[in-house]
């Protein structure tokens, strides 16, 4: 079979391209040391499901809970119901209930770590409702990941965005339920290029006082955090929180452009890890950090620098949209048969900003088996009516 594709452009013209050889990247042999690193892991639909994939989740839960045996395998941890798996997007809080428990279930089968999302996202968002079913909402999801013995991660609530007047008000929500907690659990602060309904999280719009608020309540509360997770894109911002984390509470970064250098740190500190884009580049990030723990730093560079292109790129302006190329990548990665996603994702990017994915991924060698990626695009680039 030939490799050659005509790829389209922005100025609506065709190139012939070829793709490389993959690059090889063989498991980490012993468990990853020198970071923590998760993998915000998506979801895979079931495309043959009789349902209105706009409005109801169907899952194949086999082809799912695979991939997250397949980031275990690379010595990854899995962030379970995030914003990866479209939490907010298609995955309402009964499917999501299903998806932890089996997560949980299958991470104690295998020895794998995990941790889930808890949120408020059965709530829906309204200026009038109160703090206490703010608290509630967050009430019920901790108590539901903890009953099935899953670590917590707090993401940031829409209906609290929604209801709160000042920084006053998530200090008293985040108090009540840290307070709580039967153990640790990383706070989640995401930006809104990832959800606009998240503006002016912490109480105010100006980054500086919402930043304080946020180590506010970190400190007041440090025996209860594990880590803060932060989504802001902003690498200076994270570091001057990383610098004043009270002892033993983490940086987890978020940053899906600045991961590398914020990974390996600097002379006063360095960030874990938990990514979205370390579900597409996941053999990528297992051999990085396998390198960082060798000490190999020249190697951690070669490894992770060329898969910046492609992550920039996946999570370009609208950001909220990258699941689709996050899916993207397992189906020309034959993690799944098909490119369907909860919600009809799949149609949230163009044809031209997906060939662009296929590039970018091979350039950094992660199209794992080259001639089967070629079919599939193919596939893809026929339903757009461009010939092979």
């Amino acid at each position: 079979m030939s490799l050659e594709l005509q790829l389209p452009q922005a100025d609506g013209s065709l190139e012939l391209y070829r793709p490389g050889p993959a690059a090889a990247f063989a498991p980490p042999q012993r468990p990853l040391r020198s970071r923590v690193a998760y993998s915000a892991a998506h979801v895979v639909c079931n495309p043959l499901a009789d349902v209105d994939p706009t409005l109801e989740a169907a899952l194949d839960w086999e082809a799912t809970l695979a991939y997250r045996r397949y980031l275990w395998s690379l010595g990854l941890a899995v962030a379970e119901a995030m914003d990866t798996a479209q939490r907010g997007m298609g995955l309402d809080w009964e499917t999501t209930k299903e998806l932890i428990r089996r997560s949980v279930t299958e991470a104690r089968i295998v020895g794998g770590n995990i941790a889930c999302g808890a949120g408020t996202d059965q709530l829906a968002p309204r200026p009038d409702l109160s703090l206490a079913q703010v608290e509630a909402a967050y009430e019920e999801q901790v108590s539901y990941v903890e009953g099935v013995g899953g670590r917590v991660i707090l993401m940031a609530s829409r209906a609290l965005a929604a209801c709160a007047t000042e920084s006053a008000d998530y200090v008293q929500v985040y108090g009540r339920i840290l307070s709580q907690v039967s153990q640790p659990v990383i706070i989640h602060w995401l930006g809104d290029a990832f959800d606009p309904a998240l503006r002016g999280y912490w109480g105010s719009a100006d980054i500086g006082p919402a930043m304080e608020v946020c180590l506010q309540i970190i400190g007041d509360y440090a025996s209860k955090v594990d880590g803060i997770k932060m989504s802001l894109l902003d690498h200076r911002l994270e570091i001057a929180v990383r610098r004043r984390l009270p002892a033993g509470v983490k940086m987890y970064t978020g940053d899906d452009f600045n991961y590398p250098d914020l990974i390996r740190g600097d002379e006063q500190g360095y960030s874990h890890a938990l990514l979205g884009i370390f579900d597409a580049i996941a053999p990528s990030a297992a051999a990085a950090i396998e390198a960082l723990d060798q000490g190999d730093l020249a190697r951690y560079d070669a490894i992770l620098t060329p898969t910046v292109p492609l992550s920039r790129h996946i999570f370009q302006a609208p950001t909220y949209y990258y699941k689709t190329g996050v899916v993207f990548m397992a189906y020309l990665n034959d993690h799944q048969t098909h490119f369907k996603m909860v919600g009809g994702l799949e149609s949230a990017r163009s044809i031209v900003h997906l060939s662009r994915v296929f590039v970018l991924a091979d350039q950094a060698g992660l199209l794992l088996e080259p001639e089967l990626a070629v079919e599939r695009m193919r596939s893809v680039l026929a339903v757009a009516g461009i010939p092979a």
